[in-house]
């Protein structure tokens, strides 16, 4: 499978797991999505959640057409109360629409860097305003899909900057800078990732820069340790590394020094020496 083809599918993956959690978190009876199609001003539905038939699957939806369409040209969520007699929307789908059974609709789009990458549906089978509550839930879940998106493309573009480049420089001490400055930041960004299963596939992905812990070695160094001493090893003052970690300078001395005494190191240098020594590091 190549990269853009597993993008794809991570991404589509992120939508129907929001799909479930709109479902849960707003009683909606319906739920259903989709990314916007590379090189095209167009939705194309592939999750669907909740629904009765398969009148939506695979649906394209237009920029500026239908309820969804219209959310993508704006880049906002838009809602109608009954879809089919709407006058805020025109009706290219009101046949599929009309098949489900949908009445009271919300469109939310998916924005990653000021670009709709998707859109988030949700629905009732009965003519009713939505409510406030249910509008901010569905937005919510459209944020949780920027926000792993966000991450996803960060963490690519830092793996990408940290992959030596083929030649006689490969080997090079500003090589390895690069390696250990993007190694810093992707530890920096984990912890701000709220999806356990997508921080510990960052967190797996950041490994790959470095040999890894001899599993016999008696040093065991904590996630925090780990991520003050990366920056550090980027050439990060205590203050810098706070500003990235979001933690106070007086934490991050605390960590340094918790590593410090692990590792037998006297200084802040000795300490990343040490663990680049045991794997730690790259």
């Amino acid at each position: 499978m190549t990269a853009d083809r597993m993008t794809v599918v991570d991404d589509a993956a992120e939508i129907r797991g929001a799909l479930a959690r709109l479902r849960r978190t707003t009683g909606l009876p319906v739920a259903f999505g989709g990314l916007v199609e590379p090189g095209r001003q167009q939705v194309r539905i592939s999750e669907l959640s909740g629904t009765a038939t398969p009148a939506l699957s695979s649906l394209a939806v237009t920029s500026g057409n239908g309820l969804g369409g219209k959310a993508l040209a704006l880049a906002r969520p838009c809602a109608v109360t009954d879809y089919s007699s709407s006058r805020q929307i025109s009706h290219e789908y009101d046949g599929p629409v009309s098949a489900e059974g949908l009445r009271a609709v919300v469109a939310v789009p998916v924005v990653v860097r000021r670009r709709v990458r998707g859109v988030l549906y949700g629905a009732l089978r009965a003519a009713q305003p939505l409510g406030d509550r249910v509008l901010g839930l569905a937005v919510q879940a459209a944020r949780d899909v920027e926000q792993a998106l966000v991450v996803r493309e960060e963490a690519g573009e830092l793996l990408a900057a940290a992959r030596p480049q083929p030649g006689p420089d490969a080997a090079s001490g500003a090589a390895w800078e690069q390696v250990r400055e993007a190694h810093a930041a992707l530890r920096a960004l984990a912890p701000r990732i709220a999806d356990p299963a997508l921080r510990a596939e960052l967190l797996q992905a950041c490994s790959l820069l470095t040999a890894g812990p001899d599993p016999s070695a008696p040093v065991r160094l904590a996630p925090r340790e780990l991520d003050v001493l990366a920056c550090v090893a980027a050439g990060a003052t205590n203050a810098a590394a706070a500003r990235q970690l979001g933690v106070t300078a007086e934490t991050v001395k605390a960590y340094l020094r918790s590593a410090m005494r692990k590792l037998g190191a006297r200084t802040r240098g000795q300490a990343v020496v040490a663990a680049r020594r045991a794997g730690w590091l790259p």
